[in-house]
C-alpha cells in the first residue's frame, strides 16, 4: 500500500513544488499536468521509495530542480505493486544516509 501521508512541514513544502513545476513547464510553453500529478509523483517517492530533501529541492536551481521533478515523473513505476525509479534514476536531492566509519 503506498503511504501518501506527508507532515504537517512536508505538505506546504510538497504544494510550492508542484506549484512551481507547473509555472516551470507553463513558462516554456507546454501543458502541465495537473498540480497533483507533479505532487502525487513526488510524494509517492519521497514517502515510499527514498526521502528526499524537500526544502532543498524546492530552493533548487531550475536545472537542478527539473532533473528531479521531471526525472521522477520520467522514471517512477505508478504500479502499487510495484512502486520504484526506473532505469536506475536517483534525485540529485535524495537523502543519503551516513555511513559509520
Amino acid at each position: 500500500m503506498i503511504d501518501w501521508n506527508l507532515s504537517a512541514e512536508d505538505r506546504p513544502i510538497m504544494n510550492k513544488i508542484a506549484e512551481r513545476a507547473v509555472e516551470m513547464l507553463k513558462a516554456q510553453g507546454v501543458m502541465p499536468q495537473p498540480l497533483s500529478h507533479y505532487a502525487m509523483d513526488v510524494t509517492a517517492v519521497h514517502l515510499n521509495i527514498q526521502p528526499l530533501r524537500l526544502a532543498d529541492l524546492l530552493a533548487a536551481d531550475d536545472f537542478n530542480f527539473g532533473h528531479d521533478v521531471f526525472g521522477i515523473g520520467r522514471h517512477l513505476n505508478r504500479d502499487p505493486e510495484n512502486l520504484k525509479l526506473l532505469h536506475c534514476f536517483l534525485p540529485r536531492f535524495s537523502k543519503h544516509e551516513e555511513v559509520a566509519a
